[in-house]
């Protein structure tokens, strides 16, 4: 074996395990690991899976079977499962998956490089024991901090010996991309009992991290290149309670807003129940924080969704928004629905469709349900045939891109603050993120004579024509670019 040898990451699912694999990569690269692109160019290719719904593990396992064939084809010498589908599954999942040559969970993470060091020298690996992670800390918030040496992915965590005194928390994260935004997680794991949701079981209790170590990474991303924070969690309206402050996260943004490089901080993962005025006022009125609010409805049924383990209705929710736009008029909103639940009526799809009607939403992902191994909903009677589920997921996916196109199209002749994030040579188009859009999956902006711009420059541009959910901009007059770049999002707004 090599005496540096080589890994690839591959990541799936959502922002958050951006941030775990990344941290990944900085524990191996500490350890004389060459991190590479392509998993067919890599010793070992180490898969961070998704576990979150029925689609998502499918693609999980599809990917886990494409890298077992670079082992026939290319210079892969292993494959290594890792996140939420290995931590929810472990032995099992590698009982039916011989393409892996190892299933490890969280708690694996610290001694990853020792694992597969191991796999390469022709040795074996226990497959990760699953367990509910919520009972690895106590049930009562207080009282976690500081309670055990419980693993939490992306938060990290460096074993005692590594940390220099003297010179503070050390940045375990190693940059896999060279976007001019990303993700910086501030919380792990969920204290809700949704009933369709599994993630607390394998992600455990509501744990934030310490605002100094928020600080010190936001540093370190603005320090690579980094002009855009997006703030993840399973829930950032909770951030502080283990600490003993809610209101934690409302003098945490300013600080943030502040780092020296940082133009722009958005926040997600919003629950609707616990979204303050206080924190929609920190929001609305903090220099360099967008106009962005990811906000978790999944419903407007109020009956269905009680029967979700979930508060709210269509009224509430459209005064929660009456109460953001009556800050920001032109914030841009997202939200996640399920269609298809246990026990949804005709009549509780035509409410939801009527709020959504109503809601005025720039972005809506529309998801069909699935039972869930371990949840309530599991369990729950009035399940509905798949054909049925998936003709109501059509349905209201048909309403929602329309709504979602009149939205943008809406939004022509409105000043936008635009982060470029590509360029393309070949045909000179320029596009990036106007403070509306989050990264992937809200659509983006392209930018009219843009072409002297480049990847992390900050614009001002008017909206002159939309399609679909996309945005077609012009770029104006006294653009900040280059070393003149500001925090020109606010003036933008």
């Amino acid at each position: 074996m090599p005496t540096e040898p080589s890994v690839a990451l591959v990541t799936l699912g959502c922002t958050r395990n951006e941030v775990d694999s990344e941290e990944l990569a900085g524990r191996l690269q500490q350890q004389g690991w060459r991190l590479v692109a392509d998993a067919a160019d890599a010793d070992v290719a180490v898969v961070n899976t998704c576990g979150f719904v029925e689609q998502a593990k499918k693609d999980s396992i599809d990917t886990l079977l494409e890298a077992g064939e670079l082992k026939e084809t290319g210079r892969t010498q292993a494959v290594v499962a890792v996140g939420c589908l290995a931590e929810r599954y472990g032995a099992d999942l590698a009982a039916e998956l011989p393409e892996a040559d190892a299933v490890l969970g969280f708690d694996s993470y610290a001694d990853m490089s020792e694992h597969l060091r191991t796999i390469l020298d022709g040795g074996s690996v226990t497959p990760h024991v699953p367990r509910d992670r919520r009972t690895l800390l106590p049930l009562a918030p207080a009282a976690r901090p500081g309670a055990g040496t419980v693993s939490l992915p992306g938060h990290g965590q460096a074993p005692l010996s590594q940390v220099a005194p003297a010179s503070g928390p050390p940045v375990l994260r190693a940059r896999l991309g060279e976007a001019p935004w990303a993700p910086l997680k501030i919380a792990s794991g969920c204290d809700r009992r949704c009933a369709f949701c599994a993630i607390p079981t394998f992600r455990g209790a509501f744990v934030s991290r310490q605002p100094d170590e928020i600080l010190t990474e936001a540093r370190w991303l603005a320090e690579r290149g980094v002009r855009e924070l997006f703030l993840v969690s399973e829930n950032t309206t909770s951030y502080g309670k283990d600490l003993g402050d809610l209101t934690l996260l409302e003098r945490l943004l300013p600080e943030l807003a502040a780092v020296s490089g940082i133009e722009r901080v958005r926040v997600s993962y919003l629950q609707p129940a616990e979204i303050r005025p206080s924190l929609l006022e920190v929001m609305a009125h903090t220099p360099g924080v967008v106009p962005y609010f990811d906000i978790s409805f999944q419903h407007a049924s109020g009956p269905l969704l009680r029967r979700m383990r979930r508060f709210g209705d269509r009224e509430s929710f459209l005064g929660l928004l009456g109460q953001v736009r009556e800050r920001l008029p032109e914030a841009g909103v997202r939200t996640n629905v399920i269609v298809g639940f246990p026990g949804e009526t005709e009549e509780d799809v035509t409410e939801l469709m009527s709020f959504l009607e109503q809601a005025r939403l720039d972005v809506v992902g529309v998801f069909g349900y699935s039972d869930e191994d371990g949840t309530e909903a599991q369990q729950h009677a009035g399940k509905h045939p798949e054909h049925v589920i998936a003709e109501r997921v059509n349905r209201v996916s048909a309403w929602v891109e329309e709504l979602s196109a009149q939205r943008a199209a809406d939004r022509i002749g409105q000043c936008v603050s635009v982060l470029v994030e590509e360029w393309d040579p070949e045909t000179g188009e320029v596009s990036g993120r106007a403070e509306q859009q989050g990264p992937d999956v809200d659509g983006t902006t392209t930018l009219l004579a843009g072409g002297h711009l480049e990847v992390g420059d900050l614009v001002r541009a008017e909206v002159c024509d939309s399609a679909g959910v996309d945005l077609i901009a012009r770029v104006l007059e006294g653009r900040q670019n280059g070393e003149d770049r500001t925090k020109a999002v606010t003036g933008a707004r």
